[in-house]
C-alpha cells in the first residue's frame, strides 16, 4: 500500500508540474492536492496506520495528529498544507472562479515540499 500510494503521489506531482507549466492552473492545484493526499496515505501506511477508505478528514487528522504532533516524524510546517490545499482544490474544482498563476505556483511548491519530505522519509527506512 505504501509503495503504491507513493508512486501515485509522485505521478500526480509530475502532472501538477506539467499543468502549471502549460497554464492549466486549476488542474495543477487539483493534482498538487492529490499528490500530497496520496503521499500522506503512504506515510500513514508506512507507520501501520491505514484503513480501507481514505477519507480526506481522516487522513488529515491522522497525518497531523499521529505523524506530526504525537510521533514528531514530520515537521510542523506541513501541518496546514493538506487542509489549505484541499480548500484551494475545492475552489479549482467546484467554483466558477479560476485560481491565479501565483496561487497555483504556491500550491505546487507546497506539494513538492510535502511529497519530497515524505518520499525521503519512506526511502530511508
Amino acid at each position: 500500500m505504501k509503495a503504491e500510494f507513493l508512486k501515485k503521489a509522485i505521478d500526480n506531482l509530475s502532472v501538477a508540474r506539467y499543468c502549471f507549466e502549460h497554464g492549466f492552473y486549476d488542474a495543477s492545484v487539483n493534482r498538487a492536492y492529490s499528490a500530497s493526499f496520496q503521499a500522506a496515505i503512504a506515510a500513514l501506511a508506512h507507520r501501520g496506520i491505514a484503513q480501507t477508505k481514505n477519507d480526506h478528514k481522516w487522513v488529515q487528522a491522522n497525518f497531523n495528529g499521529e505523524l506530526i504532533k504525537r510521533r514528531k516524524i514530520y515537521p510542523s510546517t506541513l501541518k496546514a498544507y493538506l487542509g489549505d490545499m484541499l480548500t484551494f482544490r475545492n475552489v479549482a474544482d467546484y467554483s466558477v472562479n479560476s485560481l491565479s498563476k501565483k496561487i497555483a505556483g504556491e500550491q505546487l511548491a507546497h506539494a513538492e515540499e510535502f511529497v519530497t519530505i515524505i518520499r525521503k522519509e519512506l526511502e530511508r527506512r
